[in-house]
């Protein structure tokens, strides 16, 4: 079973990933993991991911209400609480100003869902959001429509969030989800983006339902 020393140890991870490789600015961006106890492990507000330790993060039960820790809960606290509400197969989220992918949240643009098999099989469709104030009860409210049956989400105006039944998983998906985008942007400047066929998709479907009723890897 994954502790929760090991979970605080990921998020810093992955905080120090996250600034490495420019999916962040300053303090923008946040992360957050259920532990064993069914709290939540959030990073703090104002806090630069890249430069994270173990004991910046916050413990905060689901109604948002602070039980350990230094410093406020992530401004964006209620988007990740609403994920663990709806989801309870979810352990960890992460969201990132992501430069190709917050460049097609920033256009107004859906990624296709049906270009990379590795993206149909692993994160699925990736649908745009409303646009939502940051930090307001309307972040979860531009959820509502995607978050029963989606781990990919572009934020208008705002960013990419990723979740995942591990923090490994979240992350992996967050990185596959902005690599995905510069390929799109990049086959869009050469002239066309092919889709799969059909009947592929629906193969590769049926493999990550497959994989969703698979006990998760470790975090």
């Amino acid at each position: 079973m994954t502790t929760a020393p090991d979970i605080r140890n990921r998020l810093v991870e992955i905080g120090r990933r996250m600034y490495e490789r420019g999916f962040v600015a300053g303090s923008d961006g946040n992360l957050s993991a259920r532990l064993p106890d069914g709290t939540i492990l959030i990073t703090p507000s104002g806090a630069a991911k890249g430069e994270l330790a173990s004991e910046d993060l916050v413990v905060v039960e689901p109604d948002g209400r602070l039980v350990a820790g230094v410093g406020k809960p992530s401004s964006e606290a209620a988007m990740h609480l609403f994920v663990y509400r709806r989801r309870p197969d979810i352990m960890a989220c992460v969201h990132s100003h992501a430069p190709h992918a917050t460049a097609f949240a920033a256009a107004g643009i859906q990624l296709p869902d049906s270009v990379l098999p590795e993206v149909v099989l692993f994160v699925g469709g990736i649908p745009l959001t409303a646009y939502a104030p940051p930090g307001t009860e309307a972040v979860p409210k531009s959820l509502e429509p995607f978050v029963t049956d989606h781990n990919a989400f572009l934020l208008c105006n705002h960013g990419l969030l990723t979740i995942g039944r591990t923090v490994r998983q979240a992350w992996y998906r967050h990185e596959t989800v902005e690599h995905y985008a510069r390929i799109v942007a990049l086959a869009r400047q050469l002239g066309s983006v092919e889709s799969i066929p059909a009947d592929d998709i629906r193969r590769l479907d049926e493999m990550r339902r497959q994989l969703a009723a698979a006990p998760p890897e470790p975090s």
